[in-house]
């Protein structure tokens, strides 16, 4: 067990040099999703057949292939076409499009269960659909959707892993260098496992948080 101790406290500064990237990764690219996802929800509710067709096509194509594939394809086969990313940028994209996908879902289900009589009360009182999402529906769905997009946001931490694919110096890699290394692959990954174990943890927890502070009494979040 000392050995074990000694060896993680001599790699652990090394490995956690990766982490800044790890969480740059993971906040830029769930930003991303937010706000893409916001938009595909709307496009799938409110907007016209070709809206709602084009984010149909986009949500299922990007749940429907593995994020690894999205990610090689962005960096090594854009290129081919002239568009060319650095790895941190191409990973950033991969993800954000991704779970843009699986967000926009989660904010479909929360915006369908607030009752469709508060979009016909704001329309009567002169409000645009925009402004009615905006003001009356939104609020409400995004408390709801809290728990819903924990899980998302868990996720999508671990998946900023994949990045290394594709020669990011996130946690991972640089856990893979020092395991090329000292060839002690055992404990280099079980350093890592407990470094996304408390990442993992504390976001959680963070989301927890959140979730009881914007609840409002006497209402469950799934209504």
């Amino acid at each position: 067990m000392s050995e074990f101790v000694d060896f993680a406290l001599e790699h652990l500064p090394y490995i956690l040099e990766g982490l800044p990237i790890t969480l740059g990764l993971w906040v830029i690219a769930m930003a991303i999703g937010f706000c893409f996802g916001l938009v595909l929800a709307w496009a799938r509710i409110y907007g016209g057949r070709l809206a709602y067709g084009a984010a149909t096509v986009y949500v299922e194509v990007f749940r429907g292939t593995p994020m690894l594939v999205q990610m090689l394809f962005i960096y090594l086969g854009l290129p081919e076409i002239g568009i060319v990313l650095d790895p941190f940028t191409a990973a950033v994209v991969a993800i954000g499009l991704n779970t843009s996908a699986y967000q926009a879902e989660y904010f479909r289900g929360a915006i369908r269960s607030i009752p469709r009589g508060q979009m016909a009360a704001a329309r009567a009182m002169g409000m645009s659909d925009l402004e009615g999402l905006r003001y009356i529906v939104l609020p409400q769905a995004l408390r709801r959707v809290i728990p819903q997009w924990s899980n998302e946001a868990i996720l999508e931490l671990k998946f900023t892993s994949i990045a290394f694919a594709i020669g990011v110096s996130e946690i991972t890699a640089r856990a893979e260098t020092v395991g090329f290394t000292t060839f002690r692959f055992f404990e280099v990954f079980m350093i890592v496992a407990v470094i996304y174990f408390v990442l993992t943890g504390t976001v959680a927890q963070l989301l927890y948080w959140l979730e009881i502070r914007t609840r409002i009494p006497g209402l469950s979040q799934t209504g």
